[in-house]
Formats: C-alpha cells, structure tokens, sequence
C-alpha cells in the first residue's frame, strides 16, 4: 500500500501538526505501508493559473515547472493520500490548497453526472485512492473544523476520492505545554497510532479512536489564559528587543 503525505505546516517538524501527523504515519509504516512524506515548506508549487492547458494542448499535464511534476504522479498512484494543515481561517493552509487546486490535471476537462452532480470524470491512469485530513486548531472548540471538513469531503467528491476521515486536534497550542506541564496526552499519540494502524488494515478509523485524538486537554479558562500568556510574553520580548536595539544603535 502507498501513503503520499503532505504537510502544510509552516512550523513543519517543530509544528503542532506534526505531533498527531508524525504518529499517523508511524502506525501506517507498523502495519507495513509505504509512506512518503514532505513538507509543502520545502517544495515550490505556484497556485494554479487557470489557463486549462492540462485539459487541451496537453491533457494531463500542467505547463508550470515546479514541484507538482513530482508530486502528481505520486498523488496518482497513492492509495491513501494524507493531507495535514493547521486551521487557517476556517480552511487549510495556502501551500495543501496550492496541491489541491493544482490536482486538476488528474480529472478530464469534461463533464459527467454522477450522483445527481456534475463531475469531472477521474483519468483512467489514477487510482480512486482514500484522503485522510490531520489537523490542528489554536482555538478550544471542535467546531472549528466543520468548514474544512466540508470543503475536504466536497473536493474528494469532485476528485473522485473517498474522504476516509480526520484526525483533528482542538486548542493544539496547548499540546507541547500540556507536555510539559506533565499533564497526561500520551494516550492522544498513542491513539494517533492506532489510527494509521487501523486505516491500513482494516480501511477505516474507528470512531473511538479518533475521539481520543480530538479529546479535551484542559479546561477552556486554562487554555485561554495560557494561551493568552504566551502572547504576552512574547510582546514583551519583542519590545525589550527592540529596545535594545536601539539602546545599541545609539551607542554606536
């Protein structure tokens, strides 16, 4: 089995998408998946032009010279593609939406009905692959994936993919101070796990396991005001720093 990921981070490896992410993949790896995983920092993929060259002129095929080459035939031949993000204003990050508007050269330029709804027709080359969301939210409340949750299962329906589930992680920026706070969350990337192992060998995440990944770490007035004090701090160093900056500019 081929697993294609993506991570959308900008924070890569050191991001939050990445704690639940990087589990994911190793359960997969466990039960004898092939994983492929990049980070979308590291590649150049332009947005999508809009000239449906890959339609006409030459079908299948994009015009622009960037990392896409790589990629498409990759995320053709995947049997599970895994696209993880942080939230960025209710949708995914601008690099992941980049590689899911850029997938058109996968689908033909035509139309057809399918399920009452006009489709684009998937190319005969490309497998009907499964696509799994991993996504972290700085905010406390779980809804705040409903938008993007919509938008993925939309864009799998046009893409003629199945939409296999997703790992989401509410108030994400209290998972590395929760580590270090000693609070118990073992069991969220333990479960993270479980989820890549279940996918590979069963085709689907159970509902139990995902809700141990999505489940609350502290109390909404804890997260607040840690998070709230993180900001903080942060202001202030940046003013100190530029104080002294200048205190030195000065001095010079």
């Amino acid at each position: 089995m081929k697993v294609l990921a993506l991570n959308g981070s900008p924070r890569m490896k050191k991001g939050n998408t990445a704690l639940i992410l990087d589990p994911f993949l190793e359960g997969m790896r466990e039960e004898g998946a092939e994983v492929e995983l990049y980070y979308t920092k590291n590649l150049k993929i332009n947005p999508c032009q809009g000239k449906f060259i890959c339609w006409t002129k030459t079908p299948g095929k994009c015009w622009q010279k960037d990392d896409m080459q790589m990629l498409l035939p990759k995320i053709c031949e995947a049997d599970i593609l895994v696209l993880g993000t942080p939230v960025y204003l209710d949708s995914v990050s601008g690099p992941i939406k980049n590689v899911m508007d850029r997938m058109i050269p996968l689908v033909h330029g035509t139309i057809e009905m399918r399920d009452g709804h006009c489709r684009h027709p998937l190319r005969e080359e490309c497998k009907r692959g499964k696509v799994v969301l991993v996504s972290n939210c700085g905010f406390w409340e779980i809804d705040n994936f409903d938008p993007m949750i919509v938008q993925m299962k939309a864009w799998c329906k046009n893409t003629s993919r199945e939409f296999a589930g997703a790992l989401i992680r509410p108030h994400g920026e209290g998972l590395r101070p929760a580590m270090k706070m000693g609070l118990p969350v073992d069991e969220i990337f333990d479960a993270a796990k479980e989820a890549g192992r279940q996918l590979v060998k069963e085709g689907k995440m159970s509902l139990e396991t995902l809700k141990i990944v999505s489940r609350e770490l502290m109390p909404l007035e804890m997260y607040v005001q840690s998070v709230n004090d993180i900001i903080q701090y942060a202001i202030e160093a940046e003013i100190k720093l530029g104080k002294a900056s200048l205190n030195s500019l000065k001095k010079n």
